[in-house]
């Protein structure tokens, strides 16, 4: 017998498969490790097909094999050569994607619980407590683990140990007198399965406009076929019950769903909400979880003991094995995005699983992206709308405030009169506030006012922002991490005459409680939630009442439902407006519209605080009315007229190298390369070339980025000019390295 083997550790122009000879107990999808290369290094692969007759000389055969439990299934190979094609990244990036961190070590990542039980009949055992002579047991350590097994049907080992004077080796003796037996069983680690002591099976109620919308994904789900929907709904419209009601039909019919959020909606409340509901057989998969613990999640869905899977993007990878449903909350969200290889988007991924299983991909969202919307106004996805907020609860008032004028009456604070006020009645009313700014730091820049010089990263073409973390601040870079002390005279000319410019989150919290002292203000961002379960603890804190303001970036933004909230305030409207990005405006819409819809969830109503620097900008004008509809004709009419996304495909070619030389270098050889391509039949097919220009960020981390961008309309021809672009160039290049990004989530 023979196999096609791919290795998981080559470089894309080399990515093939490899025959080895092989037993007839190998079946396609195992891991294996097989003698590669002159010296016979012995390198990890993935089984893709058995054969019996292969055309190769000198055959070698296969070293070993790896642990069955995460031999890959048909599906997931499937899956794999999708991902290779889809995303034009290796079959070995494709398998590290889809098996769980740790599946392919020598050393799995399993633990193990001891458990200690009586190996003598109970009447024996307490003879041995009360009898005397020879047979009696004098060790007071071993008397007293032979009273506490006698009281229960077994005990963990480490129990064991913690009691009066017992150590490990009154159990080795108990053991070697066959008074006792030690059992060992994999211990599965769930973070979550706290949740699901507390059930909760009551009945799902809802509205009369709910209830249409579960009727409507109800109708596509029991075909049996494949099938995409997006549920788009205000925010607070019960978007949420709508789907737990999807879930519950798709378990009726005896199948399993996935339920994917974005990272930072992935909160406890979220957890709590669906672990209590579907008790132990649900999975959570997320980023945040030890290796450990994503090893377990995953084999016990793989053991077929979980209907529900909750997670943010990996979780589409989640190898259950009859899929009904799959559903992605919040869809506009960017972090479905991968920007490392495979550069997949979660709803292709899962476009293609319902495909393969006849599933439902249901796509939710109150500003749903707009090549999901303009695929339900044309018929490709069925449209399901809710149009009101759940129990007739109004959407909050929304005022627009113009920081210019601002300015004119002499506030330089970050904080207009109009969200001062708003504040103080929130105080006065007992409720809370939620404001939202997408910059950290003190300050966003530092710049000398004698010779103009801005103190940038030395390894990244980006500016430094001011934190005040120590006594004397710090200066930092968010794009590599890199820190300084602040200086006392400028670098550049040496005069004592820098300015602090700009603000971030640290500056207005600090504006805060200058200016409320009797108000907590709870600050949340990338500085304060470094910890594991920081960002959490933050949340469940703020629900309890225990701060009544809570400041942060994106990650205060995204579906909270927190009923004492009746203001929502927008320090900064423009920051994502006027971005060299054709995105720009859809994203500043769609924020906007998430943090407007934090308020006011609950009958006493709410009201909204944008300030902004363009207060006549439609785009935050449709916003604070949340005119989704408005704005996507608009928007659609300026993607058609200029060709954007939805009316083509943007594939990035991104050449990146540690000498700017190379770079510029390798950047226009590849050009060369591209047009070269378009000279023959494929060039008939609709093209428009940009570049090579530096990246927007030209230099990060010591590493020098040229781009090209392609409008095109990717289909299989297409991707496989693209894969011989890449194949070619990885040949050829020594000095750069190019990466291939379809439809990434910016252009520039």
């Amino acid at each position: 017998m023979f196999c096609e083997v791919y290795l998981l550790d080559l470089p894309y122009h080399i990515d093939r498969p490899f025959d080895y000879s092989c037993g007839d107990d190998l079946m396609a999808g195992a891991l294996v490790k097989v003698p590669f290369g002159r010296a016979n290094n012995l390198r990890l692969g993935v089984v893709f097909k058995l054969k019996d007759v292969s055309e190769g000389n000198n055959i070698k055969p296969v070293h070993s094999k790896l642990d069955e439990r995460f031999a890959l299934t048909e599906q997931m190979l499937g899956l794999c050569s999708f991902l290779k094609e889809y995303t034009l990244c290796t079959i070995g990036e494709a398998v590290r994607c889809i098996l769980p961190p740790g599946a392919l070590s020598d050393k799995l990542n399993i633990s193990y619980r001891q458990t200690v039980s009586l190996a003598v009949e109970r009447e024996f055992a307490a003879a041995l407590l009360t009898g005397t002579g020879r047979g009696a047991l004098r060790s007071e350590g071993q008397r007293n683990i032979l009273r506490y097994l006698l009281s229960v049907t077994e005990a963990d080992s480490q129990l064991v140990r913690e009691l009066a004077g017992v150590n490990s080796t009154h159990i080795a003796a108990l053991k070697a007198k066959g008074y006792i037996k030690i059992s060992e069983s994999e211990n599965i680690r769930n973070p979550y399965g706290f949740y699901a002591k507390e059930r909760d099976t009551s009945k799902i109620v809802l509205s009369k406009a709910q209830l249409s919308a579960f009727e409507k994904i109800r109708e596509l789900m029991i075909t049996g076929k494949p099938n995409c929907a997006l549920l788009h709904g205000v925010t607070g419209s019960g978007k949420t019950k709508v789907i737990m009601r999807a879930i519950d039909e798709c378990m009726e019919l005896g199948k399993c769903a996935v339920m994917m959020v974005p990272e930072i909606a992935l909160t406890p409340q979220t957890l709590s909400i669906f672990c209590r509901r579907y008790g132990e057989r649900v999975a959570v998969i997320h980023s945040s979880l030890s290796a450990g613990e994503r090893m377990d999640a995953w084999r016990r869905i793989r053991r077929g003991d979980v209907d529900l899977v909750i997670g943010t993007r990996s979780a589409v990878f989640a190898p259950l094995p009859n899929v009904g449903l799959i559903v992605i909350d919040e869809e506009h969200e960017h972090t479905y995005k991968s920007e490392s290889d495979p550069k997949y988007h979660a709803r292709d991924v899962a476009s293609y699983i319902c495909g393969k299983s006849g599933a439902l991909l249901l796509l939710a969202s109150a500003t749903p992206s707009l090549e999901s919307y303009y695929k339900a106004k044309n018929g490709s996805y069925t449209l399901v709308e809710l149009k009101e907020r759940y129990g007739g609860v109004s959407l909050p008032d929304a005022v627009i405030v113009d920081m210019r004028e601002e300015l004119r009456l002499g506030n330089t604070t970050p904080i207009s009169a109009r969200l001062l006020k708003s504040l103080e009645e929130v105080k006065e009313e007992e409720c809370q506030a939620i404001l939202f700014l997408n910059r950290r730091g003190y300050n966003s820049q530092v710049s000398c006012k004698g010779c103009g010089e801005v103190l940038g990263c030395p390894r990244c073409s980006v500016s430094l922002t001011y934190h005040t973390d120590s006594k004397s601040g710090r200066l930092m870079c968010h794009m590599c991490g890199y820190t300084q002390p602040v200086p006392r005279v400028c670098p550049e000319c040496g005069e004592e005459k820098l300015s602090f410019l700009g603000f971030g989150t640290q500056k207005v919290e600090a504006e805060l409680t200058k200016y409320l002292p009797d108000m907590k203000v709870m600050r949340m961002d990338a500085d304060t939630t470094s910890g594991k379960l920081a960002y959490d603890k933050m949340l469940d804190d703020f629900r309890r009442e225990r701060a009544d303001i809570l400041l942060g970036t994106q990650m205060v933004a995204k579906g909270h439902d927190f009923p004492k909230v009746t203001l929502s305030g927008v320090l900064l409207a423009d920051t994502s407006l006027f971005v060299s990005d054709f995105r720009a405006s859809e994203r500043t819409f769609s924020l906007l519209t998430q943090v407007i819809g934090r308020a006011g969830r609950a009958a006493q109503g709410g009201v909204a605080v944008i300030q902004t620097y363009a207060p006549k900008n439609e785009i935050i004008r449709l916003a604070c009315i949340q005119d989704y509809e408005k704005f996507y004709e608009g928007e659609i009419l300026l993607r058609k007229e200029l060709t954007y996304p939805p009316f083509c495909d943007i594939a990035t070619l991104t050449v990146t190298s540690d000498r700017d030389i190379h770079a510029m270098g390798d950047a226009k050889r590849l050009s060369d390369i591209l047009l070269s391509e378009l000279e023959g039949d494929i060039g008939k097919l609709p093209f428009v070339v940009f570049g090579p220009f530096e990246a927007g960020v030209y230099k990060i981390n010591e590493k020098y980025r040229m781009k090209l961008v392609v409008k095109c309309k990717l289909n299989f021809a297409v991707r496989k000019m693209f894969s011989r672009i890449l194949r070619k160039f990885s040949e050829e290049s020594k000095n750069s390295t190019l990466s291939i990004d379809f439809n990434p989530l910016s252009s520039g």
